[in-house]
């Protein structure tokens, strides 16, 4: 019997770990990362480079390198991928999920016309004929506004603008009308103007198509009026997961509070020292015992360089946080209470 996929969340990622060999060790890149997606939701998932954000999201795709020692589950419409074999589970990423990535510069096949590249996938997994593929592809770089869709669809990606060719690679990501769109910093090598366009661009498909997304992104303001929950990430852990009003209202962990913080703010006075978090990431290799982020805290006691802190829940259950000395909470009634990880998959 087929379970209606409304009775699962659309993405369910559990006990997630990734390490990947090198020179020095084995570096443990994600750990025990546990987190769920309901259907029509947008995702942020932010934290400064090297906090395991894209490796993530490479890992649920099933694109981590191929050295790498991957432990966990993840479920799509409560269906474990790891349990399917490799051709049928990446027949059912690219069918349900488009994925754009990072650099518009690099993600394109400069010998490729576009409308090729667009259409590869809805012809792969929709099994459209190529009149048919054709027309979808038009429609969908017309969708995501690509002037003169129609002769752009025969055009190579050097015709075009970084912000078009990110446009471009959009389209793509849609060819199969998929259930999860995952963003990882598509705004990357853009200037503001157009990065601002991406991402309305992305909030508006989003919304139109009734699909989840995830934003990965180092900017919590590309998050903030973006999406419903956002996921912090340190050190390959994820430290807190909040819908995303109450996180920039009131964060739990310091390293949240740290990143909020360096943000510039338009009501500042002109030149108003930025303020920046001291010290450096932890090392991958060489990961020390207790909480990752206490060798920059502030506030971090012995208990923090010990032992990792546990996930604390809130008591309505939308707000996670791993920290010893979390901040005071500046919701009212918003209760906390020690509970496994496991708990709140």
């Amino acid at each position: 019997m087929t379970v209606p996929s409304d009775i699962h969340p659309l993405l369910a990622v559990e006990n997630l770990s990734c390490a990947v060999p090198g020179p020095a060790g084995a570096m443990r890149i994600l750990t025990d990362v546990s987190f769920t997606l309901p259907h029509a939701t947008a995702l942020g998932i932010v934290g400064e480079s090297g906090a395991g954000k894209s490796m993530l999201v490479k890992t649920i795709m099933d694109i981590a390198p191929s050295r790498a020692a991957v432990t966990g589950a993840v479920r799509l419409d409560g269906t474990a991928l790891q349990s399917l074999d490799t051709r049928t589970r990446r027949t059912t990423l690219g069918r349900r999920v488009g994925m754009v990535f990072q650099n518009p510069m690099t993600s394109l096949n400069p010998f490729v016309r576009v409308g090729r590249q667009v259409e590869e996938a809805s012809r792969k997994h929709l099994g459209l004929d190529r009149r048919a593929a054709r027309e979808k592809a038009i429609a969908l770089l017309r969708a995501v506004g690509i002037p003169d869709a129609a002769e752009c669809y025969h055009g190579f990606p050097h015709q075009f603008s970084g912000g078009m060719k990110q446009r471009i690679m959009i389209a793509t990501a849609l060819a199969c009308d998929p259930e999860l769109l995952i963003a990882d910093e598509a705004t990357t090598a853009l200037d503001a103007t157009v990065q601002k366009d991406i991402l309305d661009l992305l909030q508006t498909l989003q919304q139109r198509r009734r699909m989840s997304m995830i934003l990965v992104t180092h900017n919590l303001g590309v998050v903030a009026g973006r999406t419903d929950e956002v996921i912090v990430m340190y050190g390959g852990r994820l430290v807190e997961h909040a819908p995303t009003e109450r996180l920039f209202a009131s964060p739990r962990h310091r390293y949240t509070a740290a990143l909020l913080s360096a943000m510039p703010r338009i009501d500042q006075p002109a030149h108003t020292r930025l303020a920046t978090i001291p010290g450096q990431p932890p090392s991958l290799a060489h990961p020390e015992p207790g909480c990752p982020f206490a060798p920059r805290c502030p506030a971090a006691i012995d208990a923090c360089r010990a032992a990792m802190p546990p996930m604390t829940v809130s008591a309505d259950g939308r707000h996670r946080f791993a920290c010893h000395v979390p901040l005071d909470a500046g919701i009212s009634g918003d209760a906390s209470v020690r509970q496994p990880e496991a708990a709140n998959v």
